[in-house]
């Protein structure tokens, strides 16, 4: 199944975070928070303004980004949690 998110949205695959901590503790996954950066899978075509110009995306595919905590809906894609989510939720582009 192939999903492109429509004008200003964004398919994302979240990173997973290391299973330990720097002190070498091990968290358990029921401690573990939602991680809040991801690979960039689709984009949309760009924003529409009032004007009725178009706007291109600044993050394309491939971009490691940093995202809100509560950014986006949660959806399952061939077995596998992505997420979608604006534009305008993107917090970084981290190089």
């Amino acid at each position: 199944m192939k999903i492109r998110p429509l004008r200003d949205r964004l398919l994302v695959r979240r990173v997973e975070e290391k299973e330990t901590a720097k002190g070498g503790i091990i968290i358990p996954d029921t401690a573990k928070e939602k991680p809040q950066e991801g690979e960039v899978l689709a984009a949309g075509n760009g924003k529409i303004l009032e004007n009725g110009t178009k706007v291109a995306l600044e993050v394309k595919v491939g971009d490691k980004i940093l995202f809100g905590k509560y950014s986006g809906n949660d959806i399952k894609m061939e077995g596998e949690e992505v997420l979608i989510l604006r534009e305008d939720d993107v917090l970084a582009i981290l190089s």
